[in-house]
């Protein structure tokens, strides 16, 4: 769970980024070799594809206090693996239903196509990401109530 923020402080959102070593990855690293800027609210983790990002993996870093998850792949068609990313794309359907069902916005999830081309896209997905999770505030689970829907707030 994140810490809570203190009054008078400015919240500034963790988010951990799983980027596919082909495209994504790439395009990070072609941002930061353009001097492109972007928030640096972001950790990125490579992986050798996005079709290998296993939803343990999400879930996982949602539980060590990330406040949003971005999973970068290739354009669907560009994929090294060739399937990788529509693997990712049914993936990524399943997580948002398990993080609705514990209590986390959808918002905090996000899935994005990147090419190794496109520096200038990254910085706009992790500006906007960032952007996006500031307004959502910290994360902070909540435990559904019986019967799987979530509790009324008190």
């Amino acid at each position: 769970m994140s810490e809570l923020v203190n009054i008078g402080e400015k919240f500034e959102p963790k988010i951990v980024a799983f980027f596919c070593n082909w495209c994504t990855y790439l395009a990070a690293d072609l941002a930061g070799t353009s001097r492109i800027k972007y928030a640096p609210n972001t950790r990125v983790i490579r992986v050798m594809c996005s079709g290998r990002i296993d939803p343990q993996f999400v879930l996982e870093a949602f539980a060590r206090g990330a406040d949003g998850v971005l999973i970068g792949g290739c354009h669907p068609g560009d994929c090294h693996y060739q399937e990788g990313n529509y693997k990712a794309l049914r993936r990524f359907h399943l997580l948002k239903k398990l993080v609705r069902q514990m209590g986390i916005e959808e918002e905090r999830l996000r899935l994005e196509w990147i090419s190794a081309a496109e520096g200038e896209r990254v910085k706009v997905v992790v500006n906007d990401m960032v952007e996006k999770i500031k307004s959502l505030g910290p994360l902070r689970i909540q435990a559904p109530a019986e019967g799987g829907k979530e509790a009324d707030a008190a």
